[in-house]
């Protein structure tokens, strides 16, 4: 069966429900190791990043309720 963005999103936030907290390079490593390389991709500055359609279904979901920390890479439940 295909895997959807808004499945790797709705893992994202089920995450940070759960843990407070989810670090970039953990849902990285686990959305390449568990739904595939497709959701991944390297960004401007060299760097691993979700890809936009993910992250696009992840802002719906959480509906303003997870913050992104930019100096720890982290999002967060607020």
């Amino acid at each position: 069966m295909e895997v959807t963005a808004q499945e790797v999103a709705e893992w994202m936030v089920k995450e940070i429900k759960f843990r407070g907290i989810l670090y970039q390079s953990e849902a990285i490593a686990h959305v390449r190791a568990h739904f595939g390389e497709a959701f991944v991709y390297v960004n401007e500055n060299g760097n691993p990043s979700l890809s936009k359609e993910v992250k696009k279904a992840f802002r719906k979901l959480h509906n303003g309720k997870i913050a992104w920390d930019r100096d720890g890479f982290f999002w967060g439940w607020t």
